[in-house]
């Protein structure tokens, strides 16, 4: 753990309590006095606050950034009005997915803070993603890490009332628009979005101010802190992928069941097609379909199917495994995720599980497991 690198908030962790982890180069709190299920169903009733520092802020500046951005993600970023925000994924060549991403086109009074546009990419990432930029796209705009400010996430329902204290503005914003508030006597850049299929809001604030803001949000009283348990037990009650688990080099966005994120002016046919790498392969499984689809699976016993757990038809034939799952808190039933070929991948389709020399039995079921519940106008 003394080799690990540490957000602002770390000292503050251990003062709450928290148990901290390894995780992406950093000790990170998993959990806290009260535990995971405890910090899940808070961020589901009330109010819950990550620290997810160790995600990478990016700015891209200038009047190509956008053009330029996509000649590297399969999304539409050129139509992308100020304060406005779209989820991304880069590519590789063969249309796999090198990491996913946050862009949001920030407003012209905060472009000389934080870029014309403002890039939250994944942690274990964050390197790769901008020596990727540099390389490709570093002609064209400027590309700069933003490693001297921190990142805050206030999910939940009771997020905007709490967060509404330090700022009643921010209360105008609706699921994935952003702009720059001031928060407890800091100039922060916040999304309305989030990584727990609830309401709430991403915050980046300047390193030196974290833990003035997080106190202050800890102190209001629908508010709690939780950790990285919690964090993977809620985006995957709400179907969201987490990278390097469900979604990777290898899988296309078609495969990930992400095809939602790629825009109609940059799909075949479309005013922007193609440019960027892997756009064939894409375009082949947007037209013709792609072998195997990742889907949402509910365990018929109770007994959790971990990722990695093999997948196999009525007749021991393999079929996949499961990328993620655990017990999930809300619903109160063993729920994952898996790719399965297209012919499996049907709701109400009945796979089974091997877990520790058992076979059980589970459903293809619609994704999300819980509804989300985004605030949008």
């Amino acid at each position: 753990m003394s080799d690990l690198l540490h957000t602002p908030l770390h000292d503050l962790h251990l003062s709450l309590g928290a148990r901290m982890v390894p995780f992406a180069g950093y000790a990170m709190p998993v959990q806290y006095d009260k535990g995971v299920i405890a910090e899940h169903r808070q961020c589901r009733a009330s109010a819950a606050l990550f620290d997810v520092s160790h995600m990478g802020q990016i700015r891209l500046g200038g009047p190509d950034a956008a053009a330029a951005l996509e000649t590297l993600v399969p999304v539409d970023v050129v139509d992308l009005g100020a304060g406005r925000q779209r989820y991304a994924f880069f590519t590789n060549t063969g249309g796999g997915l090198i990491d996913d991403l946050m862009v949001t086109r920030t407003q012209p009074d905060a472009a000389a803070d934080f870029g014309d546009l403002f890039l939250v990419v994944n942690a274990a990432g964050k390197a790769a993603d901008l020596t990727h930029l540099n390389i490709h796209v570093g002609h064209r705009c400027h590309v700069a890490a933003m490693p001297d400010r921190a990142l805050l996430a206030l999910q939940g329902p009771k997020a905007v009332q709490a967060l509404s204290r330090l700022n009643p503005g921010v209360a105008t914003l609706v699921f994935m628009t952003g702009g720059v508030f001031d928060l407890a006597g800091q100039r922060c850049h916040v999304t309305r979005s989030g990584y727990t299929g609830e309401d709430g809001f991403e915050i980046s604030v300047p390193a030196d101010g974290a833990v003035a803001l997080a106190k202050r949000l800890l102190a209001q009283p629908e508010v709690a802190p939780a950790g990285l348990g919690a964090r993977d037990t809620l985006r995957l009650e709400a179907g969201l992928c987490l990278y390097g688990h469900d979604i990777g080099p290898g899988t296309s966005p078609v495969e990930a069941a992400l095809a939602w994120a790629i825009q109609k002016v940059r799909r075949p046919g479309g005013a922007r097609a193609g440019g960027y790498p892997g756009a064939h392969a894409i375009e082949s499984h947007l037209q013709s379909g792609a072998p195997s689809r990742r889907v949402g699976l509910v365990g018929l016993e109770r007994v959790p199917v971990r990722e990695g757990a093999e997948l196999s038809d009525a007749h021991g034939r393999r079929l996949g495994r499961v990328t993620s799952g655990t017990i999930a808190p809300t619903v109160d039933r063993p729920v994952a995720m898996a790719y399965l070929p297209q012919d499996h991948a049907q709701p109400h389709a009945e796979v089974w599980a091997e877990v520790r020399g058992r076979r059980l039995p589970m459903r293809v079921t619609p994704l999300p497991f819980t509804p989300h519940r985004y605030h949008r106008g």
